[in-house]
């Protein structure tokens, strides 16, 4: 029985609550990301990132082509789907911890996204830390937004796993009444902050492929003084209106910001955006086409949320640039 105990003393047996499925997958990650890879140097664990994101890569889908292009002085890879007119954009923003990660790692991805929904879709390599301390990350993601809605003047969604999802909210956030108008936000896993000195921060400390010790250690490397305040990135804290992660009404549920094991925020606002989660998923590495065959997979579920906001944001178009008092 695989069942650890979390820094509350609480057991937790991960052999239930992790199916069978997705023990495989996590166990095939480790043996290429090893738990113990945020000990390594920067650079070896870059390297051990991208090494194991190769292996996991699937190709493109069909009719998907892509190109590197700047835009905002950010490196981007823009991908399309052969035959569609693009009714909407999609900016994915990586994860990583904001010290790995980068085209390559969520190429296919973005190209498997590309292909389901028809949406262009834009990929941007923001700077990573420690070399660029926050919130440079934040900067080049909300440059980047706004030089994709200026160029392309159709609905935009917002997309992220971890610490992209952490970028996205931030950049929805930030576009309240200044915009960009964003049509819709789909977080994977994302990292919100919170108090983590309670909830499943504790129960789940030594949860697999994400520890409470490597949530800390990313977190020391992206900021000058990573105890200062309680937000995640520029102007977003999960407290203030406008980003709610537990929706009223009982819409939905998640693990207190983290994600060792899986959350699931159903939906919420970002001023009038819908704001959608998906979970389970493993960190860290973004579940790739075709590995978790259940018909509730994850990713299908970001896919369908992804195309759904485009859609509505294609009908609805002028309303999500408003500032909710």
């Amino acid at each position: 029985m695989n069942e650890n105990t979390g820094q509350s003393g609480i057991p937790t047996d991960y052999e239930t609550l992790i199916d069978a499925e997705t023990w495989a997958f996590i166990r095939e990650s480790e043996s290429w990301y090893p738990p113990d890879t945020a000990e390594a140097p920067i650079e070896r664990q870059r390297d051990i990132y991208d090494a194991m994101c190769r292996v996991f890569h699937r190709g493109y889908p069909s009719g998907i082509t892509a190109r590197d292009a700047a835009l905002a002085g950010v490196p981007c890879r823009h991908y399309a789907k052969a035959g569609s007119a693009a009714p909407a954009t999609v900016l994915y923003l990586h994860g990583g911890g904001f010290v790995v990660g980068g085209l390559e790692s969520h190429d296919d991805v973005c190209a498997e996204i590309c292909a389901a929904t028809g949406y262009r879709v834009i990929a941007a390599d923001y700077r990573l830390a420690p070399e660029h301390l926050h919130p440079a990350q934040f900067e080049d993601s909300l440059a980047v937004a706004r030089a994709v809605a200026a160029a392309h003047p159709g609905p935009l969604v917002l997309a992220g796993d971890s610490a992209g999802g952490c970028l996205a909210a931030a950049v929805a956030q930030a576009a309240r009444g200044q915009g960009p108008a964003i049509a819709g936000l789909v977080m994977i896993y994302p990292g919100l902050g919170g108090d983590m000195t309670r909830g499943s921060y504790q129960t789940q400390a030594e949860a697999p492929m994400l520890t409470l010790a490597d949530v800390l250690f990313y977190r020391g490397v992206r900021f000058v003084d990573p105890s200062a305040g309680g937000r995640d990135d520029a102007g977003l804290d999960v407290a203030t209106p406008g980003i709610r992660t537990d929706p009223p009404g009982g819409r939905g549920h998640r693990r207190d910001q983290r994600g060792g094991r899986a959350q699931d925020v159903r939906a919420g606002e970002a001023g009038d955006r819908e704001v959608l989660g998906v979970g389970p998923r493993a960190h860290p590495v973004p579940v790739r086409r075709g590995e978790l065959p259940r018909p509730h997979r994850p990713e299908r579920r970001a896919v369908d949320d992804l195309h759904g906001l485009g859609a509505r944001g294609s009908r609805d178009r002028g309303v999500h640039d408003r500032d909710p008092q």
